[in-house]
């Protein structure tokens, strides 16, 4: 976006202006900021060129799309990116180019990827699949593009539905011009088109008067979060609910004017330039460009309801996303490389945030995966069971935990670590349920399920560990009898 005015007005707007969401001077950060240990934050990978957006595959890996470039690389954490593919008719230039990135919600059936990107004549969504992304089936089409203001985010809502966040294109009228898809964010369905229960009938507008927003998360609720670049004075989180009016152009922060919608938090602009967000433990993560930070919100029900914290405030430069695998780890991605920032010799980066209280795994270990773009994952751990380690130098062990669960589901997690004094370089997990469980998808590892018993071995990936060096497997399962048993005993073997 075009630079921006120096911000004087901070200390000198009136408390009604907006007193209450305003945090001028961020309070330090804590070991445990919204259930995440930050002061064990791993650099998951390096290398990468202006990363925009990340998704899961359920193969045990991550996505990444690269704005200028037009690639996407593939990202286990502790190995360099591997670029897989190159999306084709992509025409990159100031904020336009590869943008966001999401996972069809069945892609173990159709094998889907979506992706917003900038032509040569405007913005579109199109799918394709990775082993031929020249072959793409075009979603929506006309968005309105320019060198600011483009958009781009894409996520799958917990109602199966994809959701588009558009920018004005630098033309604000667009914002509250129903007929047009810019300053919008917009919802249809898997094949682009209108699902019946929009606000606005056939239109695929779900909110609008928005100037430029680029991140998205929902919360155990359903509940619809998203941030938004101001111009010259406030960034804004918003509380999205269908056919609301978010203001702009005629308003930029809070607003008195019943016809709009106000946010739930500002920032300066100098602060924030809020991209990405992601949600989890009661909180939303936001990732800071200008700001140059990862803020954390508590909110509940729509609303805020604590004061924000900043972390990584300096610490790794202009963050560009975040997002929460469902291995209950939050990752956060840098864009020093997109021009405006100073980047590292080793920028772009992906780090990983461990659950506060959880077992780090070793910068080896791969992510667990869903085929949701956007996952709300509460890491709060259930109790576990351990094996006991053997004795001898080649041994391991593995700890057991219910992560997540709800009616008929739950997810779990395997921790496996090489707990002997020499380097292993495979594993094989074992153990039995105890209430009618079964496994109905499971990443980081191969398994087999005969009556209660589960047997997993590691990919070819994470086999190899150094001595107390670990990896997680994650899985989704069903229950008939109950989630809350734990198996007895797991054991581990090593070779």
């Amino acid at each position: 976006m075009p630079k921006r005015l120096a911000v004087a007005l901070a200390t000198t707007l009136s408390a009604v202006t907006a007193a209450a969401l305003v945090v001028t001077q961020p309070p330090s950060a804590t070991a445990a900021t919204g259930g995440f240990d930050f002061t064990r934050a791993q650099v998951a990978t390096t290398g990468l060129q202006a990363p925009w957006s990340i998704a899961f595959l359920p193969d045990g890996s991550a996505i990444v799309s690269e704005r200028d470039t037009a690639t996407i690389a593939q990202v286990r954490p502790g190995s360099a990116p591997t670029r897989v593919a190159t999306v084709p008719n992509v025409s990159p230039q100031g904020e336009g180019g590869l943008l966001g990135i999401a996972i069809s919600p069945t892609y173990a059936q159709d094998q889907w990827v979506y992706a917003y990107f900038s032509s040569a004549s405007d913005n579109r969504v199109v799918r394709f699949r990775l082993s031929t992304p020249q072959t793409q089936q075009v979603i929506l089409s006309g968005i309105p593009r320019a060198q600011f203001h483009n958009g781009g985010r894409i996520a799958f809502g917990p109602d199966g539905m994809l959701y588009v966040t558009t920018g004005d294109a630098g033309t604000s009228a667009n914002a509250q011009d129903l007929n047009s898809p810019g300053g919008k964010i917009l919802r249809m369905r898997p094949d682009g088109t209108v699902p019946p229960d929009n606000p606005f009938s056939g239109s695929r507008v779900y909110s609008y008067g928005h100037r430029n927003v680029q991140g998205l998360a929902w919360d155990e609720g359903g509940r619809l979060y998203a941030t938004e670049f101001g111009q010259n004075t406030w960034d804004e989180i918003n509380y999205i609910q269908p056919g609301r009016n978010y203001g702009w152009p005629a308003c930029e922060g809070m607003c008195g004017d019943s016809r709009f919608t106000n946010p739930i938090q500002t920032w300066s602009t100098s602060e924030a330039s809020p991209s990405g967000v992601a949600y989890a433990n009661g909180t939303l993560f936001a990732a800071a460009l200008a700001g140059k930070r990862l803020w954390t919100v508590p909110v509940s029900a729509g609303s805020r309801t604590g004061t924000p914290v900043a972390e990584f405030q300096g610490t790794y430069g202009r963050l560009r996303t975040a997002t929460v695998g469902p291995d209950g780890w939050l990752w956060v991605m840098t864009n020093n490389r997109d021009g405006r920032g100073t980047p590292a010799a080793d920028d772009d980066r992906v780090i990983r945030v461990p659950p506060a209280g959880g077992t780090s795994p070793s910068p080896s270990a791969s992510p667990s995966v869903s085929p949701s773009a956007n996952p709300s994952f509460s890491p709060s751990p259930s109790p576990s069971a351990s094996a006991s380690p053997p004795a001898g130098p080649r041994a391991c062990s593995a700890a057991y935990r219910i992560a997540n669960q709800w009616p008929g589901g739950f997810q779990g997690e395997l921790t496996v670590r090489n707990s002997g004094t020499a380097a292993i370089s495979s594993w094989t997990v074992t153990f039995a349920f105890p209430n009618g469980q079964s496994i109905t998808q499971l990443w980081g590892g191969r398994y087999t399920q005969s009556g209660s018993t589960v047997t997993v071995t590691n990919e070819s990936w994470n086999g190899a560990l150094a001595p107390n060096a670990s990896t997680t497997a994650g899985f989704t399962g069903s229950w008939s009898g109950g989630a809350n048993g734990t198996p007895s005993p797991v054991t581990c073997t090593a070779a």
